[in-house]
């Protein structure tokens, strides 16, 4: 409960937005080791939304989230490290994170790792293994793995070259707003 009221203030549902009420609600749902209150309360952090910017308080709470398997958390723990957020810029922890979100079926963590793949990012280049996961996600109506997907077949990398299975899944995510594949 304590979370959702958090969320509430956050977002403004039935309530004045208030970042500074959403992080005493996440607190506290954080302090009792609720992991998406861990990681709300970290990514406030990070951001300085209702508190002072604190990369260290980010780390700690984005951390806990994480290491309790949530899965957003993992991604955005890994982002950290992608980016040096934080942390050490590390590719390799960044790859251990973001997959442990993307084997639980995290569409952004999917398209992430696909990029990973893509680029040679922490991990040999294999645009196989690049297009295996962008299909996971974008089979999940994630639009930016539709456009990665798209273009893998319309440029034939990892995948056949198919100008039909290209327009298709640029398609998908044109009508969802995408501008790249629009």
């Amino acid at each position: 409960a304590q979370y959702q009221v958090g969320g509430a203030y956050y977002f403004g549902k039935g309530v004045p937005q208030d970042y500074k009420e959403a992080v005493k609600w996440y607190r506290k749902a954080a302090e009792q080791e609720y992991a998406p209150a861990q990681n709300n309360l970290g990514v406030m952090y990070e951001y300085g939304e209702g508190v002072p910017k604190d990369d260290k308080e980010a780390i700690k709470w984005v951390r806990k989230a994480a290491e309790q398997g949530n899965a957003s958390a993992q991604f955005t723990l890994g982002g950290m490290y992608y980016n040096g957020e934080g942390v050490p810029q590390d590719f390799k922890e960044a790859v251990k994170w973001i997959m442990k979100a993307a084997e639980q079926g995290h569409p952004p963590s999917q398209n992430l790792v696909g990029n990973l793949y893509a680029n040679g990012e922490g991990v040999r280049q294999d645009f196989k293994e690049a297009a295996k996961w962008f299909r996971k996600a974008a089979e999940q109506g994630y639009a930016a793995a539709q456009t990665n997907l798209g273009g893998m077949y319309y440029s034939g990398e990892g995948v056949r070259q198919d100008f039909k299975e290209a327009a298709k899944w640029l398609m998908k995510a044109a009508v969802q707003g995408n501008p790249s594949s629009q």
